[in-house]
């Protein structure tokens, strides 16, 4: 297992694509050549929604009318607008992402160490746009996981299926995200899911079961990302009097899990106090 293969970017597509087919990745190079001098590489997570409402990431020529608006909301159950997604569904979205991925994959395909799909979960439904369906949603990660390995067929390449909207597991399994594992195992793309959440029933009968209960011939990954150290998620919360988590998440994911990839996110204290002496060990 890698536990830490690789300084990971997380970069929303948007700084990529400043105009339309004209691609900047100074950024990606300037990472990639700084890691090579210290014998690293480079693990990019490309990220196409946000939990901001103030904030979407897409290039700006998205958001017309030629692309039905680029984007769509997220909503929370309570029916608060937490952040926009691309509309993973629409064809014209497709193509484009297919296009930034090729560009990506011309330039850092066997330069970097991999590559992955932001997560597979939104706030989205038909009630709250009425071009969505989880049917053509599942098509949708399926057409940009067959666009991420044609770009990448050297570099590690995975996809974040955590939920899918339309199925609750595992009281309603309708086989959106299984597919999409069974799909991934079949064209070479790996799998994994932010927030390494051992006691959350949500996050263990999806993502988690669906990676212990099934032989991989891809790669696996897990992020223990932002309150994970104190068992929480997208939490902020600093606490100085804790339990060290670290050392049962690390045999968690790899013995239970069997990943091939841990992504650590560097929250301080956690990350100084309780990961890097861990790792050192």
């Amino acid at each position: 297992m890698h536990a830490l293969p690789a300084r990971r970017s997380c970069i929303p597509g948007a700084i990529f694509e400043p105009e339309e087919g004209q691609y900047d990745f100074s950024e990606i190079k300037a990472d990639v050549d700084y890691l090579a001098e210290h014998g690293k590489t480079l693990f990019i997570q490309l990220q196409d929604a946000t939990f901001s409402p103030e904030y979407k990431a897409v290039p700006d020529y998205l958001l017309t009318d030629a692309y039905d608006g680029g984007v769509t909301g997220q909503y929370t159950d309570s029916g608060s607008l937490e952040g926009w997604v691309a509309k993973r569904w629409n064809a014209k979205v497709e193509a484009r992402f297919a296009s930034l991925l090729k560009a990506l994959g011309d330039e850092f395909d066997g330069r970097i160490e991999g590559i992955n799909l932001q997560e597979t979960a939104i706030g989205v439904s038909a009630e709250t746009d009425a071009s969505f369906s989880p049917d053509g949603y599942v098509e949708g990660i399926k057409t940009n996981m067959r666009a991420l390995k044609a770009a990448f067929p050297k570099s590690t390449t995975m996809v974040y299926a955590n939920f899918m909207p339309g199925e609750w597991l595992p009281w309603e399994d309708k086989g959106y995200l299984r597919g999409i594992y069974e799909f991934g195992n079949e064209i070479g793309v790996g799998l994994g899911a932010p927030d390494l959440m051992v006691t959350r029933k949500g996050q263990l009968n999806h993502a988690l079961a669906m990676m212990h209960e099934t032989d991989f011939v891809v790669p696996l990954g897990i992020a223990v990302q932002d309150g994970n150290y104190i068992g929480e998620t997208n939490s902020e919360e600093v606490v100085s009097e804790r339990t060290n988590l670290v050392p049962m998440l690390h045999a968690f994911a790899e013995d239970f899990l069997k990943v091939n990839y841990m992504f650590w996110v560097n929250q301080d204290p956690y990350f100084t106090e309780d990961v890097l002496p861990c790792l050192a060990d």
